[in-house]
């Protein structure tokens, strides 16, 4: 694929999830009202660091592979470059930093059914085709890295047909958006909410989803409001969209990382706001390793 604009939707994609990530992990953990405070410095984490790790490993690889994937996480934790990591990821992480298998580290029970497999997943949409059944099983294997949980699988399985959907133009992102990736889900507790959302959420504002299904770190409510507040990305635009969500604290860097990686994504690199860009936190890094991907990828 050697379209400059579809390499641009790549860089978008990633620099605009490192954008709601920044942003929104100054206001992680808060309860609303929440008032933006412009003076605060934006910081990265782990959201944005195992994204780059993974489009690291498939920029050398050539391929989607989980156990180079794997390796390069291992050595980001080994080496001090990841922040903010969830109980869940840390296990996962520190096992394989210590020669744990990839397909073993990963979390089990209720507890592994949080949002860090789809907070990095968003590289695998530009090589994968979750209609493809091989390709969902690499899509489950990069997911249980971290996450041995089909919820957990479903909520990066939905982030992928997202960002997919929005680099190719398979739907508007507005209200086509949620049923189409409802309709790629198999049967799962975020199917459920994301095909509740498709009929309740154009009357409702984000804050009033956030407290009424919660916005935390649980990928059941976490996935499916990132992709409903994704889908307002054309009546908000993207400095807006990003406001309207870390006002709602709870896990606001993932939620706003994922919702950015979709919007970016439609939007491309070149219409992100710069003023946004200018404040993101080693923005070199992440443009450096977005780029080396996107060539990659073309």
């Amino acid at each position: 694929m050697n379209d400059p604009h579809c390499a641009d939707r790549i860089l978008g994609c990633f620099v605009g999830g490192a954008i709601g990530d920044a942003f929104g992990a100054v206001y992680e953990g808060q309860s609303p009202p929440i008032e933006i405070d412009r003076s605060l410095g934006w910081m990265l984490t782990d959201d944005t660091q195992l994204t780059l790790a993974t489009c690291e490993a498939i920029a050398d690889a050539g391929q989607v592979d989980p156990e180079s994937i794997a390796l390069r996480m291992a050595a980001w934790f080994r080496t001090g470059r990841i922040n903010g990591i969830g109980a869940a990821t840390y296990k996962a992480l520190s096992e394989l930093a210590a020669g744990g298998h990839w397909a073993l580290v990963g979390s089990r029970g209720e507890r592994a059914a949080g949002n860090g497999a789809a907070m990095r997943i968003a590289p695998l949409a530009f090589h994968l085709d979750p209609e493809l059944l091989e390709h969902r099983q690499r899509i489950r294997d990069v997911s249980r890295i971290t996450h041995h949980h089909d919820e957990a699988y479903c909520g990066a399985l939905a982030v992928v047909v997202a960002v997919r959907a929005a680099w190719q133009d398979a739907c508007s992102l507005g209200d086509e958006l949620l049923p189409l990736v409802a309709s790629a889900l198999p049967d799962s507790l975020v199917r459920d909410r994301l095909r509740e959302l498709s009929v309740v959420a154009g009357a409702m504002t984000l804050a009033e989803i956030a407290a009424r299904y919660g916005a935390s770190g649980y990928v059941v409510e976490s996935v499916p409001l990132a992709l409903a507040a994704a889908a307002r990305l054309e009546s908000l635009g993207f400095e807006s969209l990003m406001e309207s969500i870390v006002v709602l604290g709870g896990d606001a860097d993932t939620i706003a990382s994922i919702a950015g990686q979709i919007a970016g994504c439609r939007l491309g690199l070149a219409a992100l706001p710069a003023a946004m860009l200018a404040q993101l936190p080693y923005r070199e890094t992440v443009m450096e390793t977005a780029v080396r991907f996107a060539t990659m990828r073309r």
